[in-house]
């Protein structure tokens, strides 16, 4: 007694094993007390047309209902529906979520209340569930079948062609007339049905996720999408229908949108008696009169539009729910209704901070197998789970068998779940994941430390290796089954994919799902180093800060040799197997990078030769001539001058490389599936500018050497010869430098961006990339901003399978003005930018990165107004979404015919690799410049490292390098390729507090919301050199702290 019980039903179609929380509950919090008391029985009509019974407290308010059933059918994104009944007087209301049920449904067992879409987003990418999009497709199903999703016969028949192919699968003519003729999708569907099967053509390959997705992206366009008509008249009696979406509150004439009232224009909404009163704004350009009156049909009606109203004005515009009025003290005026639940932003938030578990749910008309939290990205990089056995390969989902690692290396961690629903019947659509074993992604318990949609990635890849040695061959792996391994990290990949399980692409805009595969070798607390041993190792090398600046030459020069193996190994191999590549662009790149290669090879010998000498093992503390480094590094350096010819021909390998890119189909789809392997962690013409980069941080160890050493050090002469020599290389590189980053940079970001004619021409420069809130008629709106020396362009991410950006506007800066306005529009950190043809108003998340904004921008317009520079029409077309918030009404809209053009975008779009600094920006909800990318170049760092999760006893030791704004993780220095990887822009790097009881030196602490990690470094040397090279990636460089544009780049 005292908790809601499920009646066992057999129906639990869209239920799963076990409860995993209350959807409408911040992280944290804990479900209110249950009032006690008489159950009450109250049937509920689901959206797939099932009834289910749910047994609760006769007391309990509206929403204890409502959480019962979204746990039921363990959904996150429980906050855009609600349950809708007949009251007492025949009027469809909704179930308030604060008044007892008992006092709101008067005769429970004669009522069928149903679970339906209470509020409808402005785009459904901000749905980032799987499950969620499913439950909307059956919404705008139910909407067709009932008449209220009006639309024209071809919009029609597209979205009965999306709904055939989730239920059915790909067309077969015979089957999809018979089909058809089983299932009336709405009443006249006869006439249709030619244009349903040729629609259904184009289809083929679609899964039901994809399905849903494009279902939906059609309905969002059309006028009648989440109307709910309520009738009503104007003053004059004319007879109309009032309507509230997201945008504000909308007035039909039948089917009709005649007028629309901003929610920016409304200063208040009231209702007296049966008249609906809208009280506008003070317009000096408008001609309507302050206070709107409507009339209702009674009372009744008016209330409940109003409350509806009110609701959808708090979900869609406020940041956080309303707080309750005190009670006044003797008279009580006007309603005390208040809206109650999470708003859109709240939702969107605890998704993408995850601490939710990922089940599988069936669909009831679906003959397709579809498999939530299983499907996959085409995109996504190539991924290993740990080697199933052969009883695991038929598994159903949750199961999972165990590698011989897995089972001796447990995290010995839990998840914990709050349940609210506490029906003893299991769901048959799901199987219990057998006792021990580690469940299959999306199953897992996980650690709350290691969940994030951007964090780490720990792929278990201790696959089996044969006893005998295998020549080192590239290897594509196979494509994983977790949804979320391109979001979170930049290619770490292991295992094999279970043989019986379909996979299908997830289109989560945040990937949210549970965290990724534990790796056994990165969370086992059995295998780590003890503190003692290490401790012990530690005490018998060299304490001289030389030593540890010659220890970061090895260490960095193992992982540049790795750099360079990538071209002449890898990828070498996998041309010589594909005949895609001309011999002239081959006999460019190849045998420019052989003789590197040889080079730092020999390199690397004579530095690890000379630090055994220096650390001696027994004779340590003897100085002698082997505690030195300046003369390996002046000879070596001396000797790379002979190579400066191969270091010239890189830029043009680089260019020649693009070029024969966009000449060649067949070559441009090998580079991208080679980009997808193991072994090419970054994108694949970085690689080609590493050499370069390489002298740079030669340049800089001699800096550090030249000022450790005293002038009277036997090594400060050699030191200081070896850095005349390098700055005279780097001097005479530098401009094929600066110009091959921003080429190369150029051609990254085109790989990000569709909707783009020619984005890389002479003369144009990037600037800065990232996140921004775009304000229009449908509220702030999330958009990826990338501006260059000519052009401001801003893009939504796509949730098909590239998972690139599409560009939706573009801005020149010739003429641009920016400014701000918080005051204006009330938004925190809020700018206008107005240019020659259109203004837009952005908002960045925090006040640094609107500072970092306006001056990258009104650097940017000056250097446009100074130059000539290139001309800024060069995207494809796409309707700009740029009007002004009070004008937004028609934005993203265009005409139904139109829509079947949407259809085949899913088939003609290529994989892409989704886990680009582009994406980072995205999830992380920040900004980087080309002056950070710079930074970054030069901030590279390899070495071992020990680190600790912040509820684990042990620390483990990994190989560690940190590039691109990423720590990438080994189990050695001699692996081929990451475990594992974090990107740290958004993260915060802190030294540990005294409370947090970790009693080590020289750890530094990296934390992300609720994401926490402990490093150890070996000395005060590189624990200062890692907190530096780290801070330059978690804090952005500031253009004033930078030269300007026309200044030379110093290295």
């Amino acid at each position: 007694m005292g908790e809601i019980e499920q009646k066992p039903t057999p129906g639990s179609r869209l239920g799963a094993l076990e409860n995993s929380g209350i959807s409408t509950l911040e992280r944290g919090q804990k479900p209110p007390p249950t009032p006690s008391g008489k159950l009450m029985t109250i049937q509920i009509q689901m959206l797939d047309d099932t009834q289910e019974a749910f047994e609760v407290p006769q007391r309990a308010p509206g929403k204890v209902l409502l959480d019962a059933v979204c746990n039921h059918l363990n959904l996150v994104e429980g906050d855009y529906f609600g349950l809708e009944f007949p009251d007492h007087k025949k009027i469809t209301v909704w179930l308030d979520l604060l008044k007892p049920i008992v006092k709101q449904i008067r005769r429970p067992k004669h009522v069928v209340v149903k679970f339906v879409v209470k509020f409808f987003p402005p785009d459904h990418t901000q749905l980032q569930e799987e499950l969620t999009r499913y439950l909307f497709a059956l919404q705008v199903k139910q909407d067709l079948a009932q008449g209220r999703l009006t639309c024209n016969d071809t919009s029609t028949a597209l979205l009965i062609s999306h709904i055939v192919q989730s239920e059915i699968g790909d067309f077969d003519e015979a089957l999809d007339r018979e089909h058809l003729a089983k299932n009336k999708y709405i009443p006249q569907q006869d006439a249709l049905e030619d244009k349903i099967v040729e629609f259904h053509r184009n289809h083929i390959g679609q899964t039901p996720a994809e399905s849903d997705f494009q279902l939906l992206e059609v309905a969002r366009r059309l006028e009648m999408y989440g109307i709910r008509l309520h009738p009503a008249k104007d003053r004059e009696g004319t007879k109309i229908n009032l309507a509230v979406a997201n945008t504000g509150i909308l007035v039909f004439q039948g089917f009709t949108r005649i007028n629309a009232f901003n929610w920016a224009k409304v200063r208040k909404l009231s209702f007296k008696r049966k008249r609906f009163l809208i009280k506008l704004r003070p317009d000096a350009n408008s001609s309507y009169q302050d206070t709107l009156e409507f009339l209702m049909a009674s009372r009744d009606f008016c209330k409940s539009f109003w409350k509806i109203c009110v609701e959808y004005h708090a979900f869609f515009r406020l940041f956080e729910e309303p707080k309750p009025k005190p009670k006044p003290v003797l008279f009580s005026r006007g309603s005390s209704f208040r809206f109650s639940g999470r708003t859109q932003k709240q939702v969107l938030d605890y998704v993408k901070e995850g601490g939710h578990k990922k089940v599988q749910f069936e669909r009831k008309h679906s003959k397709i197998h579809s498999i939530r939290s299983l499907a996959t990205e085409p995109s996504a990089l190539n991924s290993e789970v740990p080697k199933q056995s052969p009883q695991s390969t038929s598994l159903t989902f949750g199961e999972s068998a165990e590698t011989p690692a897995s089972q001796s290396c447990q995290p010995g961690r839990e998840t914990k779940t709050s349940s609210v629903v506490a029906g003893p019947h299991q769901s048959p659509a799901v199987s219990k994941t057998p006792p021990g074993s580690k469940p299959v992604d999306g199953a897992a318990p996980v650690p709350p430390e290691e969940e994030d949609d951007l964090d780490e990635e720990e792929g278990g890849k201790d696959r089996v290796q044969p006893s005998h040695p295998q020549p080192p061959q590239p290897s594509t792996g196979s494509l994983t089954g977790s949804p979320h391994l391109s979001e979170l990290s930049i290619n770490s990949q292991g295992g094999v994919t279970p043989a019986n399980v379909t996979l299908s692409p997830n289109l989560s805009p945040d990937t949210k799902q549970a965290s990724p595969l534990i790796s056994p070798l990165l969370n086992d607390q059995a295998c780590l180093r003890t503190d003692d041993e290490e401790e012990g190792r530690r005490k018998r090398f060299p304490t001289d800060k030389a030593y540890f600046i010659a220890k970061e030459v090895s260490t960095t020069e193992r992982t540049h040799l790795k750099d360079l193996e990538v071209i002449t190994s890898w990828f070498q191999s996998a041309v010589s197997k594909e005949d895609s590549m001309p011999d002239a662009l081959k006999s460019l790149i190849f045998p420019n990078f052989e003789p590197l290669h040889k080079f730092h090879t020999n390199f690397l010998k004579e530095i690890e030769q000379r630090l055994a000498l220096w650390e001696g093992r027994s004779n340590a503390h003897i100085r002698g001539d082997y505690q030195r480094i300046g003369d390996i590094m002046l000879k070596n350096v001396q000797g790379m001058k002979h190579l400066a010819g191969h270091l010239w021909k890189h830029s043009e390998a680089l260019e020649a490389l693009e070029s024969s890119i966009k000449g060649s189909r067949r070559l441009e789809h090998f580079c991208r599936d080679f980009e997808l392997q193991k072994v090419c962690y970054l994108p694949l013409n970085t690689f080609l500018l590493r050499p370069l980069h390489r002298l740079m941080h030669y340049k800089q160890v001699l800096e550090r050497l030249c000022k450790y050493h005293p002038p009277s050090h036997a090594d400060f002469r050699d030191c200081r010869a070896a850095l005349a020599e390098i700055t005279e290389m780097v001097a005479q590189l530098h401009g094929t430098m600066i110009k091959m980053e921003n080429f190369q940079k150029l051609h990254e970001l085109k790989k990000d961006l569709i909707g783009i004619d020619n984005l890389v021409i002479p003369g144009r420069e990037f600037i800065r990339l990232g996140s921004l809130s775009k304000l229009s008629g449908k509220g702030l709106q999330q958009r990826m901003f990338f501006l260059f020396n000519d052009v401001l362009l801003y893009t939504s991410r796509g949730l098909t399978a590239s998972n690139q950006f599409k560009v939706h506007g573009q801005l020149p800066l010739c003429g641009m003005t920016i400014e701000e306005s918080e005051d204006e529009w009330g938004v925190p950190h809020c700018l206008t930018l107005r240019g020659q043809r259109q203004s837009i108003i952005v908002a960045a998340s925090s006040q640094a990165e609107m500072e970092k904004w306006i001056e990258d921008i009104q650097m940017a317009i000056d250097l446009a107004e100074k130059s000539s520079g290139p001309t800024p029409e060069f995207l494809a077309s796409s309707p700009p979404d740029n009007k002004p918030p009070n004008e937004a009404m028609a934005a993203d809209q265009e005409s139904e015919d139109d829509l079947s053009a949407s259809r085949t975008s899913l088939e003609r779009q290529t994989p892409h690799r989704g886990n680009t600094m582009v994406h980072v920006c995205w999830h992380r909800n920040t900004s980087v410049s080309m002056v950070d990318f710079s930074i970054a170049v030069e901030n590279q760092l390899s070495g071992n490292l020990l680190r600790k999760f912040k509820n684990s006893n042990g620390w483990q030791k990994l190989w560690v390098v940190f590039t691109n704004f990423c720590l990438f993780f080994y189990k050695s220095h001699q692996d081929n390729h990451p475990l594992a990887s974090l990107p740290l822009l958004g993260y915060s790097l802190t030294i540990p507090l005294e409370s947090e009881n970790i009693h080590k030196d020289f750890v530094f602490k990296l934390h992300f919301k609720s994401h926490v990690y402990y490093f150890r470094a070996e000395s005060e040397y590189t624990f200062e050199r890692w907190m530096e090279v780290i801070r330059s990636a978690t804090s952005s460089a500031s253009r004033a702290n930078s030269l300007s544009h026309k200044e030379p780049h110093t290295y």
